[in-house]
């Protein structure tokens, strides 16, 4: 019997190895794993049914579009967005979903039809400028590419966006019956113990307060996860105080096929870790930032303080 992972990365569409399913509409590899990304435009990603944001990228053609799909992108879109199983051919229907949702979406600018006998109506008069606000609002300066630049780390959001019910989540389909009979994440975080960080519940104090009960096999209700309590401590350059990565707290949720080897090779010296790796979604990144807290909560992985010491100073003489 195999265990049931349960921090919904399956759901998510973060698989770790190859899994076989029955073929899926391109809706339906959109719903499970595109939308993470295209749906709020995540690291500059294009927003389903935005035309501004995909005329770029139809300007270079779709074969180039279902490449890009397929292999990943130097910009940090991972190939077939993570879920190594999905085949080429639903990858490419996610791209066709993706792309007829942009040629059915009202352009920007919508121009106006000429009449049938080919006249060009009269142009209508511009509006009057409107007068400038007394008061200038500073907001967020948008990126390169017009996306907010929180926008990567979907944890780290502003305090009235998050845990939004289902159907405003950009992950569920709001169409679909199912997503609004769906528990609204606020009303089903309500009694568990709070923190700071990501969706501002601390999972381990809940899980070791037995205010959730994580099933651990799909079948049998009552097996007992499979525990390793072995922290492992990577050494940080600097004063940044050591990486401690505590088993314990990870495997009472996951087994351990999750990581191991697909992300990090069991092996000393064989898993090369850096910010700029995580950001990118890569090893830690896989799962932090987006199911799990977001990586600006520094002190929660570099836990282990360093003792520096300070050189000696000369004492010199007194002059007489």
């Amino acid at each position: 019997m195999k265990p049931l992972h349960i921090l919904v990365l399956s759901v998510l569409g973060l698989s770790f190895g190859a899994t076989a399913h029955a073929a899926q509409s391109g809706k339906d590899v959109y719903a499970q794993t595109c939308a993470l990304c295209h749906a709020a435009g995540v690291a500059g990603a294009p927003r389903f049914a935005n035309t501004t944001d995909w005329a770029p990228r139809l300007a270079a053609g779709t074969p180039k579009l279902y490449d890009s799909a397929i292999k990943g992108t130097a910009k940090g879109m991972p190939a077939k967005g993570g879920n190594t199983t999905w085949s080429d051919a639903e990858v490419k229907a996610a791209v066709d979903h993706m792309l007829a949702s942009v040629k059915s979406a009202k352009p920007d600018t919508a121009a106006k039809a000429a009449p049938a006998g080919g006249a060009v109506p009269a142009a209508e008069p511009a509006p009057l400028p409107a007068a400038a606000p007394p008061v200038a609002v500073a907001t967020p300066a948008p990126t390169a590419t017009g996306a907010d630049v929180n926008a990567f780390n979907r944890l780290l959001k502003p305090v009235g966006k998050r845990n939004p019910p289902p159907p405003e989540d950009g992950i569920h389909d709001p169409s679909n019956d199912g997503t609004h009979a769906l528990l609204p994440p606020l009303t089903a975080y309500a009694g568990l113990p709070k923190s700071f960080a990501g969706n501002r519940v601390n999972w381990v104090d809940s899980l070791s307060s037995k205010k959730i009960n994580p099933r651990w096999d799909r079948i049998d209700a009552a097996a007992d996860p499979i525990v390793m309590d072995l922290n492992i401590v990577r050494e940080v350059k600097g004063s940044m105080p050591d990486v401690v990565y505590p088993h314990k707290q990870h495997t009472e949720w996951l087994d351990c096929s999750n990581c191991h080897p697909a992300i990090f090779i069991p092996q000393k010296g064989a898993n090369a870790i850096s910010m700029a790796a995580i950001l990118m979604g890569e090893k830690c990144g896989v799962c932090h930032g987006k199911v799990a807290f977001p990586v600006s909560e520094c002190r929660l992985c570099h836990s282990k303080k360093k003792d520096i010491v300070r050189p000696a100073v000369a004492q010199t003489a007194a002059p007489k």
